[in-house]
């Protein structure tokens, strides 16, 4: 008799083989921009803190971008356990305008906050994060949050740098190698 093995793997596919991290990444920013990311987020988390305010988007949206996100989240620690094996850095120095809230040296290794971030909270913590504001962005409340959410906050708006950082310059060292094969 077959036994036939339920795949609940979230990294996996319908077929069953494994994405690699940066395929995962690339199908996040397909479907979620960063800029639209970064602003969702911050009108969800600024739902969320104020108490007399609540999110306007449509609840299934919102959902799916928390859903999104925690995958995004996954990835991120993938990347995290993988690091060396990404090969991103670069020792150019960025103006002041291109780094965003990265520190120069996160932004010549964007693993570095990937590192830093996980080192500082788990995976289930950052769940536990995107919940909770998702939940206090839905309707008023009479209780605030229990924890600090800023930090998980700049963490999470960090990664999202970073990986988009990452995805850059992966695509460049593809296109200058195929340049340089012609």
């Amino acid at each position: 008799m077959k036994k036939n093995k339920t795949q609940l793997d979230p990294n996996t596919g319908v077929t069953g083989k494994k994405r690699s991290v940066l395929q995962l990444i690339e199908n996040f920013f397909q479907f979620n921009d960063l800029a639209a990311c970064k602003k969702k987020l911050h009108s969800i988390m600024s739902c969320a803190v104020k108490r007399n305010r609540w999110i306007s988007e449509e609840p299934s949206v919102i959902f799916q971008f928390h859903q999104s996100v925690q995958s995004f989240v996954r990835a991120g620690y993938l990347i995290h356990l993988e690091g060396k094996k990404l090969d991103v850095q670069t020792q150019e120095n960025p103006s002041p305008l291109v780094l965003g809230l990265l520190s120069v040296e996160e932004y010549q290794n964007p693993v570095l906050v990937f590192k830093k971030a996980f080192k500082e909270y788990s995976i289930k913590e950052f769940d536990y994060f995107m919940s909770g504001i998702t939940y206090f962005s839905m309707g008023m409340y009479e209780n605030p949050p229990e924890r600090n959410l800023v930090i998980p906050y700049i963490h999470l708006t960090k990664m999202l740098d970073a990986a988009q950082l990452i995805l850059e310059r992966r695509r460049k060292r593809d296109l200058e190698a195929v340049s340089s094969k012609l």
